[in-house]
């Protein structure tokens, strides 16, 4: 996904992982924008803080006209919560796994050899490219869904949800080479999903933005 620049760094640490049950509550609980209501993304340092709040869509490379204003979203009056998948309106569930944690490097050095660079010029091969960490993505532990995406982490149908959510990325992460990429970041991603699900899930209703969680027999908590 497109790269965005570190806001301010802040002194707060993500909640350490903690050991999912189905008999409690999704936690910990998600940030949300206080000025659109929507879902934001964060971004750590090599030390675990905070670095960046982004806005869920510009993750999918969408813009977006304001700067994040982080809050917990229980503390969002009436908060749009789309799908984490296909980024429909209006997501019907809450589904809970391990949090997912993706690395970002950033490259500061490409070497190449003098003789090369001589006959090659511009064209030259690089024989060594270094590269330090840039931030680290957290995904969360929390993953909101449509009735549709629903069904197909229901069925466990992993294909045919990264062929919906392809569906609805915009172009420019989608057209010619950029498809097998996408496909490929999206497969790593919700392989690890799949594999950490929770049993049950949560049903999103009005003043229950963190979802009334429903066990596999049925019952309510």
């Amino acid at each position: 996904m497109p790269p965005h620049s570190p806001h301010h760094e802040e002194s707060a640490r993500l909640p350490e992982a903690v050991v999912v049950s189905a008999s409690v509550a999704p936690v910990p609980e998600p940030f949300y924008c206080r000025r659109c209501r929507r879902a934001l993304n964060v971004r750590l340092n090599n030390r675990g803080l905070i670095v960046e709040y982004l806005h869920a869509a510009e993750q999918r490379g969408q813009p977006s006209d304001h700067r994040p204003e982080p809050a917990p979203l229980t503390e969002i009056p009436d908060p749009i919560i789309d799908c984490d998948f296909c980024s429909a309106p209006d997501a019907a569930w809450i589904y809970r796994c391990a949090n997912q944690i993706t690395d970002a490097r950033r490259v500061t050095a490409q070497v190449i050899a003098v003789g090369d660079y001589q006959t090659r010029h511009h064209a030259a091969r690089v024989r060594r490219t270094d590269a330090e960490h840039a931030f680290t993505q957290a995904w969360g532990e929390g993953w909101s869904a449509c009735d549709g995406c629903a069904d197909l982490i229901e069925a466990r149908d992993l294909y045919g949800l990264i062929g919906r959510v392809v569906e609805a990325l915009p172009a420019k992460l989608t057209r010619g080479k950029h498809l097998m990429r996408t496909r490929g970041q999206l497969h790593e991603r919700y392989s690890d999903v799949f594999a950490t699900l929770v049993p049950g899930r949560g049903r999103i209703a009005p003043g229950q933005p963190l979802g009334i969680w429903t066990h596999p027999t049925g019952e309510a908590s």
